[in-house]
């Protein structure tokens, strides 16, 4: 995949999303191998290494992706999370200040004390990279919701003013400020979601917050390419295999070479 691919164009470029799902997959191969971490790598690309962060539940650091660069571009990858849908409604969904931009709103709290334990090694990882590469953001489900909160900050706060961010399944943000500001700093984001996901519909456009009694709006991010695939089960429909299956199905010659090598990159592809 080339960075002159049409990331700037009005319309994805499919196999640029097939090839950002695929390297999704490697954040949960990544988390899974709770040893050593290991994950595979694409072709002609090499790891400028991984970082950790922390959730509201359990302080310790888990890995949460890596970042990854070729000759053309810096891939940055945010995984999900271990489980499909029950995690959304278990996250601490009032919010918090966003504060890595100054008047840029209110942000989801869980997600945000998320990225915000990672924040630091992310800029440390981005300074290794030449700030003349392109650099993409990508992430499925909770690693969408941090992509987006690291696409705004990573726009304004360091020399990668021009991140192309593409999401699988991702959840609401931010309220209605956040939005705004996102949309008009972040010049691309490919927003790929499933009409029967339910997680991207979550949280709710109005929350009531039981924790703080509060009222929270929340809205997405531009850049929503609608997708309809069921596989079968709520959770299904969800999961990153399903979407990357959804797209190889558009584009299976270009499926079978990306997969081919290293062989077992890509997330797998159950037969329906």
């Amino acid at each position: 995949m080339s960075a002159s691919e049409h990331a700037r164009g009005l319309e994805p470029d499919m196999v640029s999303a097939l090839f950002m799902a695929a390297v999704c997959g490697q954040t949960y191969v990544q988390f899974n191998n709770k040893e050593d971490g290991l994950f595979l790598v694409p072709r002609t690309y090499s790891l400028v290494g991984e970082f950790t962060a922390s959730n509201a539940y359990d302080q310790r650091p888990e890995r949460f992706g890596f970042l990854i660069v070729s000759e053309q571009c810096a891939i940055l990858a945010f995984r999900g999370t271990g489980s499909a849908v029950d995690w959304v409604s278990d996250f601490i969904a009032h919010q918090t200040l966003y504060r890595p931009v100054r008047n840029a709103g209110l942000t989801h709290k869980g997600f945000t004390d998320i990225y915000m334990s990672a924040r630091d090694q992310v800029h440390a990882l981005l300074g290794q990279v030449p700030y003349n590469k392109p650099l993409f953001i990508t992430g499925h489900s909770l690693g969408g919701a941090l992509a987006t909160l690291a696409a705004l900050d990573i726009a304004t706060n360091t020399p990668f003013s021009a991140p192309m961010v593409y999401t699988f399944g991702a959840p609401r943000v931010g309220d209605p400020k956040f939005v705004q500001a996102y949309n008009y700093v972040v010049p691309v984001h490919y927003r790929f979601q499933n009409e029967f996901d339910i997680v991207p519909h979550l949280p709710p456009l109005v929350y009531q917050s039981p924790r703080t009694k509060g009222t929270y709006f929340y809205l997405h991010v531009k850049g929503e390419v609608q997708r309809s695939f069921r596989m079968g089960s709520v959770s299904s429909n969800h999961v990153l295999s399903s979407y990357f299956a959804d797209l190889a199905k558009e584009k299976p010659v270009d499926a079978a070479v990306m997969c081919a090598e290293p062989p077992g990159w890509c997330p797998a592809i159950e037969d329906e």
